[in-house]
């Protein structure tokens, strides 16, 4: 197994729930067309965070400063236009067919279960993938494979066993509510009752790891902060995890996306750059790949207080070891070009970059893992080999 910094390589995915605005976090705000798409939640070029090129057409959002600074020293690989042909606008579809890298049927396994299973075969550890949030992601879920999910490390390590076993019994009702419209009843029933039986073990493991901890870094306080707060503390725990996974809600912006989008954006970008500080703090760094992914993206109009559910979004790759920039091609945002007359178009299909994460990073087959073989990026500048 590949070694960085003498440890095993770690991935760890950020969830943006409700469909990002990429247009207006990345903002081509030079573009006589983008002003005339967003009178209303269009961001002024008086505003916006310049790149260090001078001559670039696009800006970070006011309040992605702390991104950008982790950008600015080449730790942010910005993906533009990541998505997949005929993209759903259903919150629910879309984000099930990103956690299971099926588009065109419904599947009963997790991109990331998938890995779980390659990385422990035999389910010897059940901390090999750790989940900190209300119900386990369906990209972890798949039959035989075992992922321990976790509402909050705080609160459990004061539960009492029985306690413990009833937060349990919460998460897997969240997942048979959330999955068996679309899998039905048996398979959900199968999961759970294999799974759960080995996830109280897992949750055991994680019982001492906040009193392990120590830190001089002061997260913020709202749910991703906490969470990779979290999974700093239990990755310098080293137990053996290997992908961790995290979930920031709030994105579907219909209405108030003035209000909403930048205080998201500034809990979500300082609450990374945090995490990364964290980890440096204790030599815990170098082995992280951090991706951040959202279900779709938003139409280029806005609706007079919003914007609604689109395609051609952007993702996120994170860590010490990136070569930061941009990657694909931003979606082009001229009138003739829109999908459906409305919509970014994809430039990158997103299997690709859980293709280039997982090979690149993870020194893993990805083929089986994302169902095919797709463009990959190059955005290491060191592997984790």
């Amino acid at each position: 197994m590949p070694k960085m910094n003498n440890q095993d390589p770690v991935l760890v995915v950020i969830q943006l729930t409700g469909g990002l605005d990429f247009m207006n976090t990345l903002i081509p705000h030079t573009s006589q067309f983008y002003r005339d798409a967003r009178p209303t939640v269009g961001i002024s070029s008086n505003d916006v965070l310049p790149f260090n090129d001078s001559g670039s057409e696009l800006g970070w959002h006011p309040a992605a400063a702390a991104l950008k600074e982790l950008y600015d020293v080449g730790d942010v690989a910005v993906v533009q236009g990541i998505g997949y042909q005929n993209s759903s606008r259903s919150h629910f579809r879309g984000m099930d067919i990103w956690h299971t890298c099926e588009p065109d049927k419904i599947s009963t396994e997790g991109w990331l279960a998938r890995a779980t299973r390659d990385l422990d075969p035999n389910n010897e550890n059940p901390l090999t993938a750790v989940s900190f949030g209300r119900g386990l992601p369906r990209a972890l879920a798949a039959p035989g494979v075992t992922a321990t999910s976790v509402g909050d490390l705080d609160n459990f390590g004061l539960m009492t066993k029985v306690e413990a076993e009833q937060d349990r019994q919460k998460n897997l009702e969240i997942f048979k509510r959330m999955y068996t419209p679309a899998v039905g009843t048996g398979i959900v029933g199968d999961y759970l009752a294999q799974t759960g039986r080995d996830v109280l073990t897992g949750i055991d493991m994680l019982r001492d790891v906040p009193s392990q901890y120590s830190s001089s870094i002061e997260y913020g306080q709202n749910p991703i902060a906490n969470a990779l707060r979290d999974v700093a503390r239990v990755h310098t725990a080293r137990v053996g995890t290997r992908i961790f996974y995290t979930q920031h809600a709030g994105y579907d912006y219909h209405s108030l996306e003035p209000e909403t989008h930048p205080r998201l954006l500034r809990e979500l970008t300082e609450a990374i750059s945090d995490f990364l500080a964290d980890l440096r703090e204790h030599d815990a760094a170098e082995e992280v790949t951090v991706l951040v992914f959202t279900e779709f993206g938003r139409r280029i109009k806005d609706n007079g207080s919003g914007t609604d559910h689109g395609s051609g979004g952007g993702a996120y790759i994170i860590g010490e070891h990136v070569e930061g920039g941009l990657y694909s091609e931003y979606p082009s945002i001229k009138p003739e070009d829109w999908l459906y007359g409305e919509d970014l178009r994809h430039t990158i299909d997103f299997r690709g970059i859980y293709g280039t994460v997982l090979e690149q990073w993870m020194k893993m087959d990805p083929t089986k893992i994302v169902n095919g073989q797709y463009e990959q990026l190059n955005p290491y500048t060191v592997t984790a080999a």
